[in-house]
């Protein structure tokens, strides 16, 4: 734990970087295919230092973890005994990739969605993707949203109550995503069955 430790410390650190830009849109790329750190480390002190440009950073978070995404994708879609599995067992996630794969065929997006807006390692789940073999579009389409979700989520939060709901996101993350992943879902469901 201490080197996870100190790599959060030093993603914090890069907050007040003259580019902390490009290192958000960098730690958003990385951490979606091997880097354990998110980017909500970064994401959130620099939203509440330029609260007017929440929605900038959001959007720049989830370009780049989408991209990175795709390089997640690509990594267990070609090199999934080289790199991919490697990564898989260096998270202790080989239990999961092993219930993604039970699931996959028949919830592939859902997981994708799920994976990109939940804390769930996204990482694991663009590996899966491409080891599995989602189709690209449906993959892409799961992570804007996923990412675009969680990101966003964080970016309006704290643009609308600022320094109160950055305490209440960082000790209660886990669970702010969830329900706004669950609220989606919801809203899905309730259009598939109403409607």
């Amino acid at each position: 734990m201490p080197l996870i430790r100190a790599l959060y410390d030093w993603t914090l650190s890069l907050a007040g970087h003259r580019y902390a830009v490009w290192w958000l849109a960098a730690i958003s790329f990385i951490e979606s295919s091997i880097f354990p750190i998110p980017p909500d480390v970064l994401l959130i002190p620099m939203i509440l230092a330029a609260r007017e440009k929440a929605f900038r950073y959001a959007a720049i978070c989830t370009i780049a973890s989408v991209l990175g995404g795709m390089a997640g994708y690509g990594i267990g879609h070609f090199l999934l005994e080289g790199i991919g599995r490697p990564l898989i067992e260096l998270y202790g996630a080989t239990d999961a990739l092993e219930t993604v794969r039970a699931n996959f065929a028949e919830n592939g997006w859902w997981i994708v969605l799920g994976g990109g807006a939940t804390p769930f390692p996204y990482k694991i789940v663009t590996i899966a993707s491409g080891a599995l073999g989602l189709d690209p579009l449906a993959f892409t389409g799961a992570s804007i949203i996923g990412r675009g979700l969680r990101f966003f989520l964080v970016a309006a939060l704290l643009w609308k109550f600022g320094e109160p709901i950055r305490r209440f996101i960082e000790e209660r993350l886990g669970l702010v995503v969830t329900v706004g992943f669950m609220l989606l879902i919801g809203g899905f469901l309730a259009v598939k069955f109403l409607l």
